[in-house]
Formats: structure tokens, C-alpha cells, sequence
């Protein structure tokens, strides 16, 4: 699995055996990505591509001096059970 920006379409996406399985998608705003839609294709659910999607994609924010905004209920539920990745979030004040 291999995961990707995709800052064009704004989006993370992970690709599986070169196939697009799913992305994660993001309004950049300064040092702030706010996250509001993740999917993942139906033919690679339940096969662990939404969590290596988050984990990649929250790994490369922090990579790169990033915060986030979860506004994608899946994102926000994988940092509640994550807590390893809630010192990434942030609020918009």
C-alpha cells in the first residue's frame, strides 16, 4: 500500500497493487489541513485500506510541520481510538 498527496485535488490517497483504493480528502488553510471526506472503494473495505489511509496520511502531516482539522467523521473516529495522533489536532480560531 502506498500512500500519496495528491495536492491538486486535495487529497491523500492510498493506492493498492497501483489501484486507487480510496483518499482522503483536505482544505488547506495555511499550516492547517481540514479534512472533510474520506472513502475507501468498496472492492478494498473491510481489509484494513481506511486505517492505513489515516495512519499514512496523519504520519505525512506530521511529517511535514502539519495540524489537522477532522471534520471526516471517519478521520476524527480513527484519532479517538488513535491517541497517538491527537496532538495533530486543531481548531480553526
Amino acid at each position: 500500500m502506498l500512500i500519496e498527496d495528491d495536492p491538486a485535488n486535495r487529497r491523500f490517497e492510498i493506492l493498492v497493487d497501483d489501484a486507487l483504493a480510496g483518499f482522503t480528502q483536505y482544505v488547506p488553510r495555511d499550516d492547517v489541513l481540514i479534512f472533510t471526506h474520506t472513502e475507501v472503494d468498496p472492492g478494498f473495505q473491510n481489509r484494513g485500506v481506511g486505517s492505513a489511509l489515516m495512519r499514512g496520511t496523519l504520519d505525512k502531516v506530521r511529517a511535514q510541520g502539519q495540524r489537522v482539522v477532522p471534520r471526516c467523521p471517519f478521520m476524527a473516529a480513527f484519532i479517538d481510538r488513535h491517541p497517538e495522533y491527537a496532538d495533530l489536532v486543531t481548531s480553526l480560531d
